[in-house]
């Protein structure tokens, strides 16, 4: 593999890593509804600021997420709503393997 073959596959992992986590899947699943303050998003998440925001950091290093500030809150947005075309694949990779599953016990 060439330097910028890697490369650019280097960046595609980031970008995977940075979503794979079950708390932050949640922040941009619920980000891809509406921009949301750092306050909301924590009570939603039910954790601490401080994990949160460590969360919305990863995700926001990646390119996924922007944020604002606004006063003394922070509000945050998706920056890429093309990643729900992601959720739609792996929801459908989810209902396959189901299956599959499924199939095997009848």
């Amino acid at each position: 593999m060439d330097p910028k073959t890697q490369a650019r596959f280097a960046a595609r992992a980031r970008i995977v890593k940075a979503l794979a986590h079950p708390t932050r899947l949640f922040l941009v699943d619920q980000l891809a509804r509406r921009e949301i303050c750092v306050c909301k998003l924590t009570e939603m998440v039910g954790a601490d600021i401080s994990t949160v925001s460590k969360h919305l950091s990863i995700l926001k290093a990646a390119g996924i997420v922007a944020d604002e500030k606004r006063g003394n809150q922070v509000f945050y947005s998706l920056s890429c709503p093309c990643l729900l075309d992601l959720f739609d694949c792996v929801e459908s990779a989810l209902k396959t393997t189901a299956q599959k599953q499924l199939a095997l016990v009848k």
